[in-house]
């Protein structure tokens, strides 16, 4: 449990793929009026795949992790498997538990990510 722990404060002080993502197909914006936690994810694809992630924006430690994460987790990831990804899913990729307090922070990122891929018919 520690070891998943530190992962997240790793991701959270040490974001991946954080920044502007040149030529993108799609971009996002999701806020958690709850707690103000900010995304914007863009995606850019190779034909069903997603091919690179990028994202910026600001939150807790959870919410900047949560994406930090999947940034790196679903490169290579099918639009259809992507878009079934649910909270279960989250957790597990995290690795740590998620309160309900904090289930909106653990999810803003897929949710970005799942309606950016809405978008394509």
């Amino acid at each position: 449990m520690d070891i998943y722990a530190q992962n997240i404060m790793d991701h959270y002080k040490n974001p991946r793929n954080r920044g502007e993502l040149k030529g993108a197909d799609l971009v996002q914006r999701e806020i958690n009026t709850t707690c103000g936690d900010d995304i914007t994810v863009a995606i850019k694809l190779a034909g069903n795949k997603i091919k690179a992630i990028k994202f910026t924006g600001q939150g807790c430690a959870i919410s900047q992790a949560s994406i930090s994460i999947l940034s790196e987790e679903l490169v290579g990831k099918t639009r259809p498997a992507v878009l079934g990804l649910k909270f279960d899913d989250i957790k597990a990729i995290l690795g740590i538990p998620i309160s309900e307090r904090r289930y909106k922070c653990s999810m803003l990122g897929l949710w970005a990510i799942q309606k950016a891929l809405k978008k394509i018919a």
